[in-house]
């Protein structure tokens, strides 16, 4: 368990666990913060991130944003299109077609998020190399 200090002092137990071979920390703040901790889960979320990114430069099919986005489940992407949608960062239209067509678009709001989530996908191209450097450093001193 892992506890976190808040700047006003209050202190909150946290929980600890594995994602994609990296430690993941997950910090349950208290009441105050809780609808902060709301939007930092969506918005910080993997496939929430690749959604936005693949959605920068204009609406795309279900299909589309299935194949951009490498190693997503049909039922992941499905639960994050909804999830972005409810909390109005992505907008989806239905169009009465045969068979039906539905597109995805970032909304004012998730283009506005996409400014910082390329900010974020700038900083891990321009350190992917020292990071890598520091895994497998850290790696070695593990296996020694």
């Amino acid at each position: 368990m892992v506890v976190v200090r808040l700047p006003d002092g209050d202190a909150t137990p946290g929980q600890v666990g594995e994602a994609g071979g990296l430690p993941a920390e997950r910090h349950d703040l208290p009441g105050r913060y809780a609808p902060i901790q709301q939007v930092l889960d969506r918005i910080g979320d993997r496939w929430s991130v690749l959604v936005v990114l693949t959605l920068a430069n204009g609406p795309k099919r279900y299909g589309e944003l299935a194949q951009r986005i490498d190693g997503v489940s049909q039922k992941m992407l499905t639960q994050t299109l909804r999830g972005l949608e409810r909390d109005g960062l992505v907008t989806r239209t239905v169009h009465a077609t045969v068979p039906p067509r539905v597109d995805y678009e970032l909304t004012d709001l998730g283009h506005d998020l996409r400014s910082l989530v390329a900010g974020l996908e700038s900083w891990a191209t321009d350190h992917l190399a020292e990071v890598e450097a520091a895994r497998a450093r850290y790696d070695a001193r593990q296996q020694a």
